[in-house]
C-alpha cells in the first residue's frame, strides 16, 4: 500500500517559495516585454518598409517553428560562443520575451487587421497623427479583441518557464527536482507543484482579464 508523505515535500517550503518567485518574476518581465515586443511586430509587419516586413517576418516563423527548449539553448549557450555571456535569469527571461513576442505579433496583427475602415477615416477626418490614429483608435479595440487569445499565450509561456530549469534556473520544477532528489518523495513532489502551477495559472488569467479592461484598452 503506499503511503503518502506530503509533510516531508512541505518542509521545503522555502525552496518551493523561492522556486515560485522567480516562476513569477519571469512570467512578469516576459509578459510585460514580450506582449510590447508583440505589438511593435505587429505593427511593423502591417504598416513597416519591405525589409522591415521581412526582417519581423523571417523572426516569427523561426520562433513559431522551432522549439522553445532549442531557443533557451541558444541563447544561454549559443551565445558566448559571440562574446555575450547571460546569467541564468537574464537568458530565461529573454528566451521568453523572444518566445512570446513572435506569438502576439500574430495574436495582435489580427486584432489590428479587423478595424472597420469607418475609424480610419473617422481618424483622418480628425486630423490625427498616424501615431495617434494607432495608439487610440486602432490598438485598443483591438486589444479588447484579442485580449482573451493574447492572455492564454502569456499562459502558456508562464507554463514554459519550466524548461529554464533545464540551464539551472531555480523556479518551481527545478525546485521539485531539488526537493524530490533530497527526500525520495518524487510523487508528492510533482503533485504538490502540479497544484501550484494551477492555482498561478488561475490566478494569472483572472488577474489578465481584470487588468486589461481597467487600465489596458480602457473605454474611458
Amino acid at each position: 500500500m503506499i503511503e503518502f508523505n506530503f509533510g516531508t515535500v512541505l518542509a521545503q517550503w522555502p525552496m518551493l517559495l523561492r522556486g515560485l518567485g522567480l516562476t513569477v518574476t519571469l512570467t512578469a518581465f516576459s509578459a510585460l516585454l514580450g506582449t510590447l515586443a508583440g505589438t511593435a511586430c505587429a505593427w511593423a509587419r502591417l504598416h513597416g518598409g519591405p525589409m522591415l516586413k521581412r526582417v519581423v517576418g523571417a523572426y516569427v516563423e523561426l520562433v513559431r517553428n522551432t522549439p522553445f527548449i532549442i531557443q533557451l539553448f541558444f541563447i544561454f549557450f549559443g551565445l558566448p560562443s559571440l562574446g555575450l555571456r547571460l546569467s541564468v535569469e537574464m537568458a530565461s527571461v529573454l528566451a521568453m520575451v523572444l518566445n512570446l513576442g513572435a506569438y502576439a505579433c500574430e495574436i495582435v496583427r489580427a486584432g489590428l487587421q479587423t478595424t472597420p475602415r469607418g475609424q480610419l477615416e473617422a481618424a483622418m477626418s480628425l486630423a490625427l497623427t498616424p501615431w495617434q490614429t494607432f495608439s487610440r483608435v486602432v490598438l485598443p479595440p483591438a486589444l479588447a479583441r484579442i485580449w482573451p487569445a493574447l492572455v492564454s499565450q502569456i499562459i502558456i509561456v508562464m507554463l514554459g518557464s519550466a524548461v529554464c530549469g533545464q540551464i539551472s534556473a531555480e523556479e518551481l520544477s527545478q525546485a521539485a527536482n531539488l526537493i524530490s532528489s533530497r527526500t525520495f518523495r518524487s510523487f508528492e513532489s510533482y503533485i504538490i507543484v502540479t497544484g501550484i502551477y494551477l492555482l498561478l495559472a488561475i490566478a494569472l488569467r483572472q488577474l489578465l482579464y481584470w487588468v486589461g479592461p481597467r487600465f489596458i484598452f480602457s473605454s474611458r
